[in-house]
């Protein structure tokens, strides 16, 4: 267990890849009010930025919006609310896109939702390459995550499907066969009310989305422990504001070796980071680098997060399989437990040591059990992403609904 203490979890690459390209934001705070048309902060902005960079494809249902690039692996680059002139939840990396510049070993594009798959690091990895150290200038995101596009199969207003067959070839020199189908459904608010078993008013403007993200191994060889094993690994770059609480629910009668991970970038101060009565609240500013992680046997299917500036609650809807308790272990070493991972992260950016950051944003991170498939075997795992925004007192009502907790509480904690 001392390793795993020791250990940097699943994605320290993102923290890493801010050394590879680092820019200051002119981000500013927003109003949860509708904005001018093509100021940056709206939808708008961003749908005529990325027309202008790429071809990207557009869900629509009423004033709820998503915007989907195929060149970037079926990724959810940001969503609306409230139509074109709404807030733009995603994050966008504006200058790297403009810049059209191709980096080596990850292009950080940003994007409210992106399919990874992990591990990062360990002797099953899928981004260092057999033999080599596990130092930065030996990492290397895959293509497929990173730099090629997804065939676009069907479109229509409110559902895209995309696919990629995929070779990959781990640390341990296991070759992997693989096809992956992505479908990215737009939600009604009947669904989003039945999915969560919560009930709202119509004042309350809400986007909700779920991603289906399916793998099938076509391979002649059976998945295995032993020769390492891919997760399907879900992340979440979203816009920070100065009140952004990050809220994580866990199990308190469970059994871990921890209840949240910490120390990632070294241990988070505790006026950032507060564990009490079930719930993790974590400070998602965008001004300081920390992230934390949650194991399995303490993670719940929801998780969210509160923007007491704009008036939004975020809710991301996930799977935790029963019993299921393997995870991939992304830390950046030779593993003693190679599948003692976490379920759950969150990340809030800030700034490096000398003073560049890519961000700012924060992000939220979910996780599949580790895959072992046998052939032509299939496995898909599910999340559901959902943004509410109104009044404070129907925005605390769905919070109470949600999390069993107060806005008072969660906008007073830090």
């Amino acid at each position: 267990m001392k390793s795993l203490t020791k250990s940097i979890f699943n994605g320290i690459a993102l923290g890493l890849l801010i050394m590879l390209y680092s820019c200051n934001s002119n981000h500013k705070t927003r109003s949860s009010e509708k904005m001018d048309a093509a100021k940056k902060g709206t939808y708008r902005y961003d749908i005529e930025f990325l027309k202008k960079h790429t071809s990207p494809i557009e869900l629509i249902n009423g004033d709820a919006r998503v915007l989907i690039s195929p060149e970037y692996q079926g990724r959810v680059m940001t969503s609306s609310a409230d139509g074109l002139g709404g807030l733009s939840f995603g994050w966008i990396n504006h200058d790297l896109i403009a810049s059209g510049e191709v980096l080596k070993q990850i292009n950080p594009v940003g994007g409210e939702e992106r399919f990874w798959l992990g591990p990062e690091g360990g002797q099953y990895s899928i981004f260092f390459k057999n033999g080599s150290s596990f130092d930065f200038e030996n990492w290397a995101t895959p293509a497929c995550l990173d730099t090629e596009a997804f065939n676009v199969v069907s479109t229509n207003k409110t559902s895209a499907e995309f696919t990629k067959s995929i070779e990959l070839v781990n640390y341990n020199n296991f070759k992997f066969h693989f096809d992956v189908v992505r479908k990215i459904n737009l939600l009604d608010n009947n669904s989003i009310k039945t999915d969560l078993g919560i009930e709202f008013t119509e004042y309350v403007k809400a986007v909700a989305y779920q991603t289906s993200n399916q793998l099938k191994n076509t391979g002649n060889e059976v998945w295995k422990a032993e020769s390492g094993l891919l997760s399907v690994w879900m992340l979440g770059m979203y816009n920070p504001s100065d009140e952004v609480t990050i809220l994580v629910p866990y199990k308190t009668d469970a059994k871990s070796d921890y209840i949240v991970k910490d120390d990632y970038f070294g241990e988070i101060p505790k006026d950032r980071l507060v564990v009490k009565n079930g719930m993790i609240y974590f400070k998602g500013d965008g001004k300081e680098r920390g992230k934390i992680g949650i194991p399995p046997q303490r993670a719940l299917p929801v998780i969210g997060s509160y923007d007491a500036i704009n008036k939004v609650l975020t809710v991301l809807k996930c799977e935790i399989p029963a019993g299921k308790t393997e995870y991939v272990n992304s830390a950046w070493e030779l593993q003693e437990f190679p599948y003692k991972g976490d379920a759950i992260n969150s990340y809030n950016d800030g700034p490096l040591e000398d003073g560049s950051q890519m961000g700012p944003f924060y992000e939220l991170e979910t996780s599949s059990p580790a895959l072992s498939l046998r052939v032509d075997e299939t496995a898909t795992y599910k999340q559901t992403t959902i943004h509410f925004q109104g009044d404070e007192k129907d925005l605390d009502d769905l919070c109470q609904q949600i999390f069993n907790v107060n806005l008072a509480e969660v906008k007073s904690v830090f």
